[in-house]
């Protein structure tokens, strides 16, 4: 990794998900995805073992809301930055 690069953990708990914002992030040659999760409870202890600079966050996950998991999250990395992605079919 560049030491300019942007380290970043991919919490969501869809693989194809996951596959995709892996592919597209690839293709910047300042970010580096450091690890994965599906779960809330997988990803924070992720981030507690990797420090990456930035979480990519499902809004939508099995274990937790949004505003718990950014609790967590922030919790065991105050200086995280994290965005919320999400994608529905309907408004």
């Amino acid at each position: 990794m560049k030491p300019s690069s942007t380290s970043i953990v991919l919490i969501d708990d869809h693989e194809m998900v996951r596959r995709g914002l892996r592919a597209l992030i690839h293709l910047e040659p300042d970010l580096v995805i450091v690890g994965e999760a599906a779960t809330v409870r997988d990803g924070v202890a992720t981030v507690e073992r990797l420090a990456p600079q930035m979480v990519l966050l499902d809004v939508k996950l099995p274990d937790a809301s949004v505003t718990e998991a950014c609790r967590r999250l922030l919790a065991v990395a105050p200086k995280l930055r994290i965005l919320v992605l999400t994608s529905y079919a309907e408004d």
